[in-house]
């Protein structure tokens, strides 16, 4: 069912608010625990279609979820069992990619389907080295696409040298590589909550630069979590604060792990006015207050480590870029086109609905910057990062935006809208 929403300029946007917990690590707390040797307690998990098919897949497994006020307790069976029935991923990349790796490192037989969008998805760079490892893995397109057929057992120790940097590749090799060892080196920094979490749950595991050594672990430690803020989810009401005139935004709480803050940096080097105020949190991932207040951008370039920091971001920043004075160049980021949709080509036509001057490159593309002026249809073709980013885009607009295909935000941040029409309030 498409849904289109109206969205409408106003006043400033100001006030308070906490973003939901970060998707990353709801994903991994659900995923690690469920492999883990006892009960552990989640708080503040994101409730999103997309974690909630990688807990229906763990459910599948055996894995009891329970869900008490705002914590869920988790709740792992001795072992593993082969699910009856198909999973279904839904439109969530992540589940479908780091369950892979979970059934290929056990005895079992198990089918990863999601809908539409996913099933067009690129597998392969999953697939192959779990292949080399020893899991048996088919699927549509020469064995590349989902639905993927996978059975697991046995592997052997594997070295891999990604061609290029994926938290979720490397998440899916850690987990498949759990009890024989694997190493996994990439050619930047991706994300690190797999490590991160890998490690306080007592794995043998080791980071030297860009590569993780992760030993033989027969038995994790069950971990208790206290989920941060998003801070992917933070983006859109970080640039929606710097764009609208008058407004000032505290958003609450927010994950600043170094390896996801590229959006921080990006905005900051463009002129936005944020405030960082780390708070206390438990365990290895920093928390902060991010307080933002309008700001006159510049265009910038954006590329290499930092376009990988931001890559999930780049649709908002090109948003960003559109209200700021000179253009803003983005490359390092052929990734963006391989999403759940092609976010290059997609954030480039909604650019020009609006009356900016844009062009898709290979690797990105080019915003040439000046106050988009709407009114104008734009089409999110069933992402929900592209349908946020202009819904924050239309907030700053001479006219209204309507988004078609808003229904996608669902799987990520079903709150959204709320939360942005709250701050107009």
């Amino acid at each position: 069912m498409n849904v289109r929403w109206e969205v409408v300029p106003g006043g400033p946007l100001r006030g308070s608010l906490r973003v939901p917990g970060d998707k990353s690590i709801s994903h991994r707390a659900l995923l690690l625990n469920g492999l883990a040797s006892g009960s552990a307690v989640i708080r503040n998990l994101l409730r999103s279609e997309d974690v909630d098919a990688t807990a229906g897949a763990l459910r599948a497994m055996g894995v009891e979820i329970e869900e008490q006020g705002d914590t869920f307790v988790v709740r792992p069976p001795v072992r593993l069992k082969e699910p009856e029935q198909p999973i279904d991923c839904g439109n969530s990349g992540t589940s479908m990619r780091l369950l892979s790796g979970v059934i290929a490192a056990e005895p079992m037989f198990a089918v990863l389907t999601g809908d539409a969008s996913l099933r067009r998805r690129p597998m392969a760079r999953v697939l192959d080295p779990l292949r080399q490892m020893g899991a048996e893995v088919g699927g549509r397109g020469g064995g590349r696409l989902a639905p993927l057929a996978i059975r697991g057992g046995q592997l052997r120790s594997m070295d891999f040298s990604l061609n290029i940097a994926s938290a979720q590749v490397k998440s899916a090799l850690l987990l498949a590589g759990r009890r024989v060892g694997v190493s996994v080196e990439e050619p930047e920094q991706s994300r690190n909550h797999t490590e991160l979490m890998l490690a306080r749950m007592g794995a043998s595991l080791e980071v030297h630069g860009r590569r993780v050594v992760l030993g033989a672990t027969e038995k994790l430690e069950p971990l208790n979590v206290d989920v941060p803020g998003d801070i992917s989810a933070a983006a859109f009401f970080l640039v929606a604060g710097c764009i609208v005139p008058g407004s000032e935004i505290c958003l609450r709480g927010v994950g600043v792990n170094p390896t996801r803050t590229g959006i921080l940096d990006i905005l900051r080097a463009m002129g936005a006015d944020i405030e960082i105020v780390p708070v206390d949190s438990a365990g290895a991932e920093p928390q902060a207050d991010l307080i933002v207040r309008s700001s006159s951008l510049k265009g910038i370039a954006i590329g290499g480590t930092l376009a990988l920091r931001a890559l999930d971001e780049l649709p908002v920043a090109a948003v960003a870029a559109a209200f700021a004075e000179g253009d803003t160049v983005i490359s390092d980021a052929a990734e963006l086109r391989a999403k759940e949709s092609d976010r290059v080509a997609r954030t480039v036509a909604g650019l020009r609905t609006l009356g900016i001057d844009a062009e898709e490159r290979p690797d990105g593309m080019v915003i040439r910057g000046g106050r988009p002026c709407g009114p104008g249809l734009v089409d999110a073709n069933g992402d929900h990062r592209i349908a946020m980013a202009f819904s924050v885009a239309a907030l700053a607009c001479e006219g209204g935006v309507w988004v078609d295909g808003a229904e996608s935000v669902a799987s990520s941040y079903p709150g959204f809208r709320d939360h942005l029409e709250g701050l107009r309030a």
